[in-house]
């Protein structure tokens, strides 16, 4: 099954984005090969963007703390596994602690002269070349373990906000129930009458080469699924599909 997710609000399609982004950049930074620095670098600068142009730790501090609240005031109620719920609220405080401390992100990058200037290369097309910026390229012949240790330690700094992201969207994730569902000539049409949801999450067998295009309000959650023609482009199915729907709210 392939999992689809589709953020019915800015504030997690943002999340979205971010947790995109670190996972590009772990998978890279993993690599050994210079092209995989090279993707590793780039992401970390897209990151550091993104720091520059919205409190993302302000947001994600503010969403640790609302789940703090709103998980603290289950104690009281029946049923609740409260060693889980401890366990859990430990996590966020931990995680909430960890970012709290933190001054600006990524601020020791905006420090480092050599990567300010690679910052401002690396935006213009070809512009990290060897011909342009001989030093990045000195860097990149370097042992692929000295390459390894400088992302590492450039990395580091984003790592709190990262835990703190990280947790936000499994909270949400896990909020959901999954249930089957079937998509009557290709479309699903749920009336919610004003119950707002805040991420969809869609689940459809690979083998069906298809794709769902969602959209969500207060009032109704539309699942349309396509397949692509030779050249790409999207088309309408229009047999029944069977998949599987969560809806997530915290």
């Amino acid at each position: 099954m392939i999992l689809y997710e589709y953020p019915c609000n800015e504030r997690v399609r943002s999340l979205l984005r971010v947790e995109y982004l670190f996972e590009r950049l772990f998978f890279f930074a993993k690599g050994t090969d210079v092209h995989h620095h090279q993707v590793s670098v780039a992401t970390l600068f897209d990151l550091l963007d993104i720091c520059d142009r919205s409190d993302l730790r302000g947001a994600v501090l503010q969403d640790l703390e609302r789940q703090r609240v709103a998980l603290g005031a289950l104690r009281q109620h029946p049923g609740v596994d409260a060693h889980m719920l401890d366990t859990m609220l430990a996590e966020i405080q931990g995680a909430s602690a960890e970012l709290g401390a933190q001054g600006r992100i990524g601020q020791e990058l905006r420090d480092n002269e050599w990567l300010s200037s690679l910052r401002g290369r690396i935006a213009v097309p070809g512009g990290s070349s060897q011909v342009d910026m001989p030093s990045y390229y000195s860097w990149q012949i370097k042992p692929a373990e000295v390459r390894s240790g400088d992302l590492h330690r450039w990395i580091t700094p984003f790592l709190p906000l990262y835990k703190g992201l990280a947790l936000i969207l499994r909270l949400l994730r896990d909020s959901g129930d999954v249930v089957d569902l079937v998509a009557k000539q290709g479309a699903y049409q749920e009336m919610l009458g004003g119950k707002l949801f805040q991420l969809l999450r869609v689940w459809v067998d690979s083998a069906l080469n298809i794709f769902p295009e969602m959209s969500a309000n207060k009032y109704v959650i539309w699942v349309r699924f396509a397949t692509q023609d030779c050249e790409l482009k999207p088309q309408p199915v229009t047999s029944d599909v069977s998949f599987k729907l969560s809806r997530c709210n915290i």
